[in-house]
């Protein structure tokens, strides 16, 4: 998740990141000849203690966290504070306390440390492939393989403001076979984390929260600077955490955070979660690309793109059936830096919400975030043909209040002369980022005719759904059956639904017709269906299993569960007792075993 402060911050720190010109191409890092069990490290900053929910400092004592941390069934380590400190790293620190405490301190609430990473959101230790009890009925065979839950899960405790988007990527992956489950989370190896974890404290800037204000901003700027010239840190090896989501294609794993490359990653035979290296595709990706990565299921083409606070804002670019990169096509027609974290395709097309979330450098100067909503930029939805070389070919939709962050499917209708897509509308754009709690996302089906220019508009449901998915197997076309998340709010997860997009086409109603809600003090995260007969093309669109993660606060237990997917009350089938909690997320991905030897 956000990639326009970690881009702006790249801009100033990064030698050649004028747009065109060239940059020799990141090697991928070298993956570890195995990897250890975790162990105690020395750090210079402060670890929560899931069992004692206090904060041990050495600067500032009366700094307490939250009463109401959840333990865990793994205890996290209190890590020293490392005494051979270089006198350069001392002035950085020094200079850092003083930002994070007078210049600009966590007072909001949505940057607070104790707020954010409170409750289900405080970070866990990795953990090695452990297997787990099944608590509730059997696992269908269909499950072979591994689900991945992406999120952000910081390495070490913020001294200053802290946003969710912030932390660093960790895999919650659950290895199914034969009816049993292992279970393992690690953290993604980033050039961020590795490089954290060998100083033995945060180094990097929080770039989703540490540019409030232009005083705070060239403050944090210089100590980033400085740090750089000492060689502490290279920004041109990437400054991006991998924490937002899971791609599968090219017969690799991705890790993928929209600020930087993809990190390839893959699963050991006993569950482990290794990390093997950002991926450059042999020097044709250069910066970074996008989370939400799509792939048409019947050419196995991978389709993706990457903006940015410089131009060109937008480019588009595709990958064929075997991961090769194509060349870029720049989007010149979007003329100022904006938040498109999604995308949609259909057979012919790529389908983009331009929102009114965008980057500000004006905000920053005039003491807010550089990333905010302009109540009077106009959303609009751009459309360009899949294999275009150029933007000539490319056409805007004027759609005033659609404001999309997050697609769900698309696909062709009237002979390729109209365009569907489905996706959630945030109502309350202006909170989207500093206030998630404030947030209403209403699913809405989006019409338009390419040669007329006409856009319809209908809601599918009043209720708070996002992080929706479908049967990949229909993405790119039409489809009937949507599972949502229920926000309470999001990420966290409180229920999930299922749309029947058909009803919408008869009195244009409320179109859920199954619902299932987890209980007093449980959530869950992103739902997934998997299909119980993948490689049948006459199986039912729901004939399968919804997966997520669910963690009751009350007990601090988490469960992977199964859901029927048909089922009118998308009944549970089976759940695993995981043997640590899984913090709140994003989004993640099942791989079938066959996938997974390709690897």
């Amino acid at each position: 998740m956000g990639s326009f402060p970690t881009s702006l911050l790249s801009t100033f720190l990064r030698p050649n990141s004028i747009p065109f010109q060239h940059q020799a191409p990141r090697r991928p890092l070298a993956p570890p000849p195995s990897l250890p069990q975790p162990s105690a490290c020395r750090v210079f900053s402060d670890r929560i203690e899931e069992n004692q929910p206090t904060v041990t400092t050495t600067r500032r004592p009366k700094r307490k966290w939250p009463k109401k941390l959840i333990s865990s069934t793994r205890k996290h380590r209190t890590k020293s504070v490392k005494e051979d400190q270089p006198l350069p790293s001392v002035i950085f620190k020094v200079f850092d306390d003083f930002v994070n405490n007078f210049i600009d301190p966590p007072l909001r609430v949505s940057v607070d440390p104790k707020h954010v990473l409170s409750h289900n959101f405080s970070p866990v230790n990795e953990l090695p492939p452990t297997e787990c009890e099944i608590i509730e009925g059997t696992l269908p065979s269909c499950l072979d393989g591994a689900y991945f839950r992406n999120g952000p899960n910081p390495q070490y405790l913020p001294r200053g403001p802290y946003h969710l988007f912030d932390g660093d990527g960790m895999l919650h992956a659950i290895r199914i076979s034969k009816g049993k489950a292992t279970f393992c989370s690690r953290y993604v190896k980033t050039y961020k984390y590795q490089t954290e974890k060998d100083v033995g404290s945060p180094i990097f800037p929080n770039v989703f929260s540490g540019f409030h204000g232009m005083t705070a901003s060239i403050a944090r700027l210089a100590v980033s600077t400085g740090r750089i010239l000492m060689g502490q840190f290279d920004p041109t090896k990437g400054i991006g955490v991998a924490n937002t989501s899971i791609a599968y294609f090219g017969n690799k794993l991705y890790a993928l955070g929209e600020s930087d490359l993809p990190y390839a990653i893959k699963l050991a035979a006993n569950g482990d979660i290794i990390t093997i290296g950002c991926d450059d595709f042999d020097g044709k990706l250069l910066t970074n690309m996008t989370a939400h990565p799509k792939i048409d299921p019947v050419t196995k083409e991978t389709f993706a793109f990457r903006y940015g606070p410089g131009p060109p804002f937008l480019t588009f670019f595709w990958f064929n059936e075997n991961g090769k990169k194509q060349d870029d096509v720049p989007i010149f027609s979007v003329i100022s830096p904006s938040f498109i974290h999604d995308f949609a395709i259909t057979k012919n097309y790529a389908i983009f919400p331009e929102n009114q979330i965008e980057m500000s450098l004006m905000g920053m100067i005039g003491g807010g975030s550089p990333v905010r909503a302009d109540p009077r930029k106009v959303a609009r939805i751009g459309v360009i043909p899949r294999y275009a070389k150029d933007e000539s070919e490319m056409k805007w939709f004027e759609v005033p209040g659609l404001n999309i962050v997050h697609c769900i499917n698309a696909w062709e209708e009237d002979n390729g002369d109209t365009i569907v897509m489905v996706a959630p509308n945030i109502l309350s754009v202006e909170h989207a980022l500093e206030r998630m709690d404030l947030v209403h996302a209403s699913v809405e089906k989006v019409t338009m005719d390419l040669k007329s220019g006409m856009v319809s508009r209908n809601p599918l449901s009043t209720r708070n759904l996002d992080f929706a998915v479908i049967n990949p197997a229909f993405f790119a076309v039409k489809n009937r059956y949507i599972y949502c998340g229920v926000g309470d709010p999001i990420p966290k997860i409180s229920g999930v639904v299922k749309l029947d997009i058909s009803l919408s086409e008869v009195d244009r109603h409320e179109c859920i017709m199954a619902s299932r809600m987890f209980g007093r003090g449980c959530f869950g995260g992103e739902p997934f269906f998997v299909a119980k007969e993948p490689e049948n093309p006459y199986a039912d669109e729901d004939d399968g299993y919804i997966v997520s993660y669910v963690h009751n606060e009350i007990t601090g237990v988490s469960r992977f569960v199964v859901m029927d997917a048909k089922s009118s009350t998308l009944e549970i089938l089976a759940a695993v007792k995981l043997p640590h909690r899984v913090p709140y997320g994003f989004h993640g991905l099942f791989v079938r075993e066959k996938d997974l030897k390709t690897l």
